[in-house]
Protein backbone atom coordinates (compact mmCIF):
# COMPACT_ATOMS: atom_id res chain seq x y z
CA UNK A 1 0.00 0.00 0.00
CA UNK A 2 1.44 3.05 -0.98
CA UNK A 3 0.40 6.49 0.09
CA UNK A 4 0.79 10.30 -0.77
CA UNK A 5 0.04 12.72 1.39
CA UNK A 6 -0.50 16.65 0.33
CA UNK A 7 -1.04 19.46 2.52
CA UNK A 8 -1.85 22.70 1.84
CA UNK A 9 -2.52 26.38 3.33
CA UNK A 10 -6.50 26.61 3.13
CA UNK A 11 -6.59 28.75 -0.30
CA UNK A 12 -8.88 28.22 -3.23
CA UNK A 13 -6.13 28.60 -5.44
CA UNK A 14 -3.66 25.47 -4.01
CA UNK A 15 -6.86 23.59 -4.99
CA UNK A 16 -5.58 23.66 -8.78
CA UNK A 17 -2.26 21.66 -7.57
CA UNK A 18 -4.12 18.90 -5.36
CA UNK A 19 -6.80 18.28 -8.59
CA UNK A 20 -3.90 17.83 -10.69
CA UNK A 21 -1.11 15.89 -8.54
CA UNK A 22 -4.30 13.75 -7.43
CA UNK A 23 -5.22 13.00 -11.08
CA UNK A 24 -1.69 12.13 -11.64
CA UNK A 25 -1.37 9.65 -8.77
CA UNK A 26 -5.08 8.28 -9.78
CA UNK A 27 -3.31 7.75 -12.95
CA UNK A 28 -0.32 5.76 -11.76
CA UNK A 29 -2.15 3.57 -9.39
CA UNK A 30 -4.19 1.91 -12.49
CA UNK A 31 -7.65 4.21 -12.48
CA UNK A 32 -9.26 4.02 -15.95
CA UNK A 33 -8.42 7.03 -17.91
CA UNK A 34 -12.17 7.36 -18.33
CA UNK A 35 -13.00 8.22 -14.67
CA UNK A 36 -9.78 10.78 -14.87
CA UNK A 37 -12.42 13.75 -14.90
CA UNK A 38 -14.00 12.62 -12.38
CA UNK A 39 -11.11 12.14 -10.17
CA UNK A 40 -10.04 15.63 -10.69
CA UNK A 41 -13.55 16.96 -10.55
CA UNK A 42 -14.08 15.08 -6.76
CA UNK A 43 -11.07 15.83 -5.07
CA UNK A 44 -11.51 19.63 -6.89
CA UNK A 45 -15.23 19.81 -5.45
CA UNK A 46 -13.95 18.16 -1.57
CA UNK A 47 -11.01 20.63 -1.28
CA UNK A 48 -12.81 23.54 -2.15
CA UNK A 49 -15.32 22.55 0.64
CA UNK A 50 -12.87 21.73 3.10
CA UNK A 51 -11.23 25.54 1.83
CA UNK A 52 -14.15 26.70 2.64
CA UNK A 53 -14.82 25.71 6.20
CA UNK A 54 -11.65 26.68 6.95
CA UNK A 55 -11.89 30.35 5.91
CA UNK A 56 -15.53 30.60 7.41
CA UNK A 57 -14.21 29.55 10.60
CA UNK A 58 -10.66 31.12 10.42
CA UNK A 59 -8.75 28.05 10.57
CA UNK A 60 -4.96 28.58 9.58
CA UNK A 61 -4.75 24.69 9.82
CA UNK A 62 -3.58 23.16 6.35
CA UNK A 63 -6.03 21.28 4.45
CA UNK A 64 -5.04 17.33 4.44
CA UNK A 65 -5.45 15.19 1.07
CA UNK A 66 -4.20 11.34 1.36
CA UNK A 67 -4.08 9.51 -1.65
CA UNK A 68 -4.08 5.85 -0.87
CA UNK A 69 -3.04 2.84 -3.90
CA UNK A 70 -4.40 -0.26 -2.16
CA UNK A 71 -4.19 -3.69 -4.38
CA UNK A 72 -7.27 -3.35 -5.98
CA UNK A 73 -8.65 0.46 -5.28
CA UNK A 74 -7.46 3.95 -5.17
CA UNK A 75 -8.76 6.38 -2.28
CA UNK A 76 -8.63 9.86 -1.48
CA UNK A 77 -8.85 11.17 1.69
CA UNK A 78 -9.82 15.01 2.38
CA UNK A 79 -9.71 16.40 6.07
CA UNK A 80 -10.57 19.55 7.20
CA UNK A 81 -10.03 20.77 10.97
CA UNK A 82 -13.00 22.75 11.44
CA UNK A 83 -15.55 21.53 13.98
CA UNK A 84 -19.07 19.88 12.70
CA UNK A 85 -22.18 19.54 14.13
CA UNK A 86 -22.16 16.27 15.97
CA UNK A 87 -25.67 13.90 16.46
CA UNK A 88 -27.28 15.64 19.25
CA UNK A 89 -24.80 18.25 19.73
CA UNK A 90 -24.41 22.31 19.09
CA UNK A 91 -23.83 23.33 15.63
CA UNK A 92 -20.24 24.15 14.75
CA UNK A 93 -21.39 27.78 12.76
CA UNK A 94 -23.66 30.55 13.36
CA UNK A 95 -26.52 29.23 11.68
CA UNK A 96 -25.37 30.69 8.27
CA UNK A 97 -28.24 29.32 6.24
CA UNK A 98 -26.33 29.64 2.73
CA UNK A 99 -23.00 28.04 4.02
CA UNK A 100 -25.21 24.78 5.15
CA UNK A 101 -26.91 25.05 1.74
CA UNK A 102 -23.26 25.14 -0.26
CA UNK A 103 -21.94 22.42 1.79
CA UNK A 104 -24.66 20.27 1.23
CA UNK A 105 -24.47 20.89 -2.42
CA UNK A 106 -20.64 20.07 -2.47
CA UNK A 107 -21.35 17.13 -1.00
CA UNK A 108 -24.02 15.97 -3.97
CA UNK A 109 -22.01 16.73 -6.10
CA UNK A 110 -19.12 14.83 -4.67
CA UNK A 111 -21.51 11.40 -4.48
CA UNK A 112 -23.09 11.92 -7.76
CA UNK A 113 -19.09 11.65 -9.33
CA UNK A 114 -18.31 8.99 -7.03
CA UNK A 115 -19.85 5.33 -6.16
CA UNK A 116 -17.89 4.58 -2.87
CA UNK A 117 -17.75 8.34 -0.61
CA UNK A 118 -17.46 7.86 2.99
CA UNK A 119 -18.25 11.47 4.93
CA UNK A 120 -17.26 11.62 8.57
CA UNK A 121 -17.34 14.64 10.76
CA UNK A 122 -17.13 15.90 13.91
CA UNK A 123 -15.64 18.52 16.63
CA UNK A 124 -12.47 17.52 15.84
CA UNK A 125 -13.23 18.28 11.77
CA UNK A 126 -13.93 16.38 8.74
CA UNK A 127 -13.03 13.28 6.03
CA UNK A 128 -14.34 12.40 3.19
CA UNK A 129 -12.97 9.12 2.07
CA UNK A 130 -13.32 8.45 -1.95
CA UNK A 131 -12.57 5.24 -3.67
CA UNK A 132 -12.13 3.87 -7.27
CA UNK A 133 -11.29 0.72 -8.51
CA UNK A 134 -7.85 0.31 -9.95
CA UNK A 135 -7.27 -2.15 -13.04
CA UNK A 136 -4.03 -4.75 -12.68
CA UNK A 137 -0.98 -3.38 -14.10
CA UNK A 138 0.04 -4.33 -17.70
CA UNK A 139 3.51 -4.86 -18.10
CA UNK A 140 4.80 -4.80 -21.50
CA UNK A 141 6.39 -8.14 -22.46
CA UNK A 142 10.24 -8.66 -22.16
Amino acid sequence: MATVELRFSALPEHVRTARLVAAAVARRAGVDEAVLDEVRLAVGEACTRAVGLHQHVGITAPVKVSLIEEEKQFSIEVGDEAPHAVPGGKTSGDGDEPEAEEDEMGLAVISGLVDDVEVSAGEEGGLIRMTWPTAPAVLPPI
